[in-house]
């Protein structure tokens, strides 16, 4: 869209087409390309100067930009919460996987220093491992926030990586995802309870 293209929006819209230029924009040139202003609010149909009105600094539209996309994203991984342990170790698997760009974003303000919580310390998530423990699926004196912490480690680290793995290995992503799935799946069995089946 050119300069003389900028249409008027309101603010919650100029906002959120902002974000979601600045999102797509990672999406087709990459981290390491930066993040070209001008671009975004030409893609947003605004002019470059609001991005600074509203959000301050190129950091703070992308901080803004993840949090709305983790609110989104929430809606897919609060269901898992509620899976029997295995099976829920195997669909957080698959929904970060399948949401790399949350990972890669996610990792990326970290990098740059941010202090937001994110999804990776979600109280839901705790509180489910705690009631497994509780339930006797989880043995009683497994860390709970640490069992939590290194499936974290593990699904991010695993997502992060996963098309190098695929490619290295030769194998479809895919089918790694769900050989990375069963050996989660094995690992967390080792902390299995004495009432586990």
């Amino acid at each position: 869209m050119a300069a003389t293209d900028v249409r008027p929006m309101d603010r919650a819209k100029t906002e959120q087409a902002l974000k979601s230029a600045a999102l797509a924009q990672l999406g087709r040139e990459g981290v390491l390309a930066g993040l070209n202003l001008r671009k975004v609010a030409d893609e947003a149909g605004v002019n470059r100067g609001l991005v600074y009105h509203y959000f301050g600094s190129r950091r703070d539209l992308l901080r803004s930009a993840l949090r709305d996309e983790l609110r989104e994203q929430q809606a897919s991984i609060s269901p898992a919460y509620r899976l029997p342990l295995k099976e829920r170790v195997k669909a957080f698997l698959r929904i970060m996987s399948g949401h790399d760009r949350l990972v890669r974003l996610t990792t990326l303000l970290l990098l740059d220093g941010s202090q937001d919580r994110t999804v990776l310390l979600a109280q839901a998530a705790r509180d489910a491992y705690e009631s497994d423990r509780e339930d006797g699926v989880l043995a009683d004196d497994v860390d709970v926030d640490a069992l939590h912490v290194a499936l974290v480690a593990a699904v991010f680290g695993y997502t992060l990586h996963r098309r190098s793995f695929a490619r290295e290995l030769g194998v479809p992503p895919k089918e790694l995802d769900e050989r990375m799935g069963k050996m989660l799946e094995r690992l967390v069995g080792g902390l299995e309870g004495s009432l586990a089946s």
